[in-house]
């Protein structure tokens, strides 16, 4: 079972971010969890999402304490709480346009560290600094645990009835790219 925690400030789209990773796994037949842990937050206020997914039922309820895969959507957010409980061995995700080397180093952590530069990618694709679907993309690269043609699709089926075909457009090419372009040590 992968357990993930999100870090994120309210309005980033982590707790959609962690929904879609969920309905992605779900379609290629997994078992999984999506749920949010934030109070009457404001825009901007700190926020951590979870998911769990697994190959067979999943019977663990409550908070995701030792999280193999931790995803930080906010960099400033970089702190001792986003390493609480981490496993050594745990895979950090950042969305930094730091090298991989730098964030390790100001998370101060040695489990392998990966970083993406979420914010550009959906500011050049999207239009909008909203980070959260570029980080699916490199969570899928990153995790394996999601194919990415099956991240596409479930996302193009989510949004295709919500949004201007040029959003979801947009939403797919980010993906696309942070797959591709996300960078990290192993």
């Amino acid at each position: 079972m992968f357990e993930i925690r999100w870090h994120a400030r309210a309005g980033q789209g982590a707790v959609t971010a962690a929904k879609a990773l969920a309905d992605a796994a779900l379609s290629e037949g997994k078992y999984i969890q999506a749920f949010p842990d934030y109070g009457p937050e404001r825009m901007g206020a700190p926020v951590k999402a979870y998911n769990r997914i697994a190959e067979s039922p999943i019977r663990a309820r409550g908070i995701v304490e030792r999280p193999q895969v931790i995803i930080i959507v906010d960099p400033s957010l970089v702190g001792a709480e986003v390493t609480e409980g981490a496993p050594e061995d745990a895979v950090f995700l950042v969305n930094s346009a730091r090298s991989p080397e730098e964030a390790r180093k100001v998370l101060g952590v040695q489990g392998r560290v990966f970083t993406v530069d979420a914010t550009r990618i959906a500011q050049e694709t999207i239009g909008l600094r909203k980070p959260n679907t570029p980080m699916l993309g490199a969570v899928a690269r990153v995790t394996g645990m999601i194919q990415l043609d099956t991240l596409l699709s479930a996302t193009e089926k989510s949004f295709g009835n919500k949004y201007k075909r040029a959003v979801v457009d947009g939403n797919l090419a980010a993906i696309r790219r942070a797959f591709e372009e996300v960078k990290g040590l192993s």
